[in-house]
């Protein structure tokens, strides 16, 4: 697969955790697929990826799992 920045082939998928809002309204999604290039350092996400995201936030109450986390302030 070839990278959409740079050309080259050699595109790998990693999976990733991200967090989206603060407080109460605080999502986090695990296993998010993120292209990266070694080539040139890149990491982007396809549409396809963007799309999903947008749906599991908008229906984040059906398919959240809640679960205790530590949270800290960076000081």
């Amino acid at each position: 697969m070839k990278c959409d920045i740079c050309g080259h082939d050699g595109i790998a998928t990693k999976n990733v955790t991200r967090s989206f809002g603060k407080g109460k309204d605080l999502l986090v999604i695990e296993d998010i697929p993120v292209l990266s290039c070694p080539h040139c350092g890149e990491s982007y996400m396809t549409a396809d990826t963007l799309l999903e995201l947008e749906r599991i936030k908008l229906h984040r109450h059906s398919f959240a799992v809640k679960r205790p986390v530590e949270v800290t302030v960076f000081a």
